[in-house]
C-alpha cells in the first residue's frame, strides 16, 4: 500500500496534548496515527544556516521530517505573503491585506524549498497530500524537481468570493497553481462554489457538476470535504474529564452559575472583541444574568510578530475590562479571560460542563471548536451551541442557534435563548449534530478525501 506523505507549514509537536493545537495538526495527525507515513513541515526554528536535510524522527508508525527558515525567509513567506496577505485576504479583511512582490517572491522561494527538501524522501507511489494557504504552489515545485506521484490539496480556510481575490495582484498565478493538483478539497460548497465562480468568470476553464474541472491546461476533481474531529475520542475524553479535578475545581468556582465557555486563538477573524459586547449587551438588556452567567474566553496568542496581532490583543483586554468594570460584584466577575492554552482533556471537561458554546467567527474555514464542543457534551444535559453563520461548521450543524457575528443584539439573545432553553429542545438540537458528527468523523473526511485521490488522473 502506497504511503501518505502530509505537508504542512508547521508539524504539531509529538505531544500535542500539551497544548491546544489548531484544527489543521488535530486533524491531520489523527488521520496519520491511523496510517502512519511522513508529516513534512517547517519546525518553528528560525536560523541563519539551516541544515541541508531536513531533521527525521520516528513516532510509532510516523516518521516527522522538519526544515528550518532563515530570518529573511520567515519574514517574507510566513509573516509577509502568508500571514499578512493571504489570511486576511482569505478572510475577508482587504483592509489589513498587503501585498509586496519581494513577499511573494518569498514565498514561492519557500514553497521551492520545501519541495527541493521533500522530494528525496519520496517514494514513486506515494500519495502526497499538501496542506493549507502557505503551500498552494508546491504541486507545481514538486513536478519541476521530477515527482510524478498523486498530489492532493485541502484548503482549511474559506476560499474568496470572485471580486475579492481579484484584489490581490497575483491571483491568476494563485488560481494556476492549484489547478496543478489531482484533487482540490475545500470546507464547504460555498468554498467550492467560490473557487467555481472564479474559473468560469475569468473565463480560465469549467467546471462540471460532478467537481471535474478543466482549467490552466490542466484536468482535475475540485469538491467540498468537511473536516471534523475524533468524535469517538472525543466523547471518550470528555466522559473521563468530567471528573477530573480541573474540571471539578472550574464547577466549583462558578457556584452554581451558567458558562458561556469561548475557545479561540488570539485572532482578528474569530469576532472576539464582537462576542464581548455581545455579552455585555446581554447583561445591559437581561439584567437577570448578572450574577447568573459567566463568560469565559480561552485565546492562545498567535503570530505575535503580525502588528494586528498586537492590536487584537489590546482591544479584547480593553473589551473584557470595561464589561467587568462595569458590572463585576464582589463574588462575580463577568468574563474570565485567559491569554493562554489549556490541555485539551482538560478542556473537554470546560465543554462538557458549559451551559453555552459560543462560536462566533466573523470568518472561518470550518471551526472544529464547534464540533469539539458538540461532541463532547452529557448526552443526558447536553449544552447549546451559538455558531456564526459564517462558520463552515454552520453548513453542517444547522441545529445550533445560528447568528450573524455583527449583529450583537442578535448574538445576546441567542445567549439569552440557550440560557433558558429547556431541557426537550437541547436534546433535540445536540442529537441532530451529534448524530452528523458521528457519521462524518475524521476518519470519514480522511477516507472520502484519499478515495478522490487515488482516483486520479482524472480525464474528461
Amino acid at each position: 500500500m502506497s504511503r501518505l506523505v502530509v505537508v504542512s507549514n508547521r508539524v504539531a509537536p509529538v505531544d500535542e496534548g500539551k497544548s491546544s493545537t489548531g484544527g489543521l495538526a488535530v486533524a491531520v495527525l489523527a488521520a496519520l496515527k491511523r496510517m502512519g507515513g511522513i508529516w513534512f513541515g517547517w519546525s518553528g526554528e528560525v536560523t541563519t544556516t539551516p541544515a541541508a536535510q531536513p531533521r527525521m524522527f520516528d513516532v510509532g508508525r510516523l516518521s516527522y521530517a522538519t526544515v528550518d527558515l532563515t530570518p529573511q525567509d520567515f519574514e517574507e513567506y510566513y509573516n509577509g505573503f502568508a500571514n499578512s496577505t493571504l489570511w486576511p485576504l482569505f478572510h475577508y479583511r482587504l483592509d489589513l491585506t498587503s501585498f509586496t512582490r519581494r513577499q511573494y517572491a518569498g514565498y514561492l522561494r519557500v514553497n521551492n524549498l520545501f519541495a527541493a527538501k521533500l522530494a528525496p524522501l519520496l517514494q514513486a507511489d506515494d500519495r502526497v497530500w499538501i496542506h493549507d494557504y502557505h503551500l498552494i504552489p508546491m504541486a507545481e515545485a514538486l513536478r519541476r524537481v521530477g515527482f510524478g506521484g498523486k498530489i492532493g490539496f485541502f484548503l482549511h480556510t474559506p476560499f474568496p468570493a470572485h471580486e475579492v481575490l481579484l484584489a490581490l495582484p497575483s491571483h491568476d498565478d494563485l488560481v494556476r497553481a492549484l489547478c496543478a493538483y489531482d484533487v482540490v478539497g475545500f470546507q464547504t460548497s460555498r468554498d467550492l462554489n467560490s473557487f467555481r465562480d472564479y474559473v468560469t468568470r475569468e473565463k480560465v476553464g469549467e467546471m462540471q457538476e460532478d467537481g471535474l474541472t478543466r482549467a490552466f491546461g490542466k484536468v482535475f476533481m475540485a469538491a467540498a470535504f468537511p473536516i471534523s474531529v475524533d468524535t469517538v475520542n472525543i466523547v471518550r475524553m470528555a466522559e473521563a474529564a468530567a471528573k477530573a479535578q480541573q474540571t471539578m475545581r472550574m464547577a466549583a468556582s462558578l457556584g452554581g452559575r451558567k458558562l458561556i465557555l469561548g475557545v479561540d486563538r488570539l485572532d482578528y477573524s474569530k469576532g472576539l472583541v464582537q462576542r464581548f459586547h455581545a455579552f455585555e449587551r446581554l447583561l445591559e438588556n437581561y439584567p437577570e444574568n448578572r450574577g447568573r452567567a459567566t463568560m469565559m474566553q480561552l485565546a492562545p496568542p498567535s503570530r505575535t510578530e503580525v502588528p494586528e496581532y498586537v492590536d487584537i490583543r489590546r482591544s479584547l483586554e480593553e473589551a473584557a475590562g470595561s464589561v467587568n468594570g462595569k458590572f463585576a460584584d464582589i463574588d462575580w466577575v463577568p468574563i474570565r479571560y485567559l491569554n493562554r492554552s489549556v490541555n485539551r482533556r482538560t478542556l473537554s471537561g470546560f465543554f462538557r460542563i458549559a451551559r453555552i458554546g459560543l462560536v462566533t467567527p466573523l470568518r472561518d474555514g470550518m471551526n472544529l471548536v464547534a464540533k469539539e464542543f458538540v461532541a463532547a457534551q452529557d448526552p443526558d444535559d447536553p449544552g447549546v451551541l451559538v455558531l456564526s453563520r459564517f462558520a463552515g461548521a454552520a453548513e453542517e450543524l444547522s441545529a445550533a442557534l445560528i447568528i450573524n457575528p455583527y449583529d450583537t443584539d442578535e448574538m445576546a439573545e441567542a445567549m439569552q435563548r440557550g440560557l433558558d432553553m429547556p431541557m426537550d429542545e437541547r436534546l433535540s438540537r445536540w442529537r441532530e449534530m451529534f448524530s452528523i458528527l458521528q457519521e462524518n468523523d475524521i476518519d470519514a473526511w480522511r477516507q472520502h478525501y484519499l478515495t478522490a485521490l487515488d482516483a486520479a488522473p482524472y480525464r474528461c
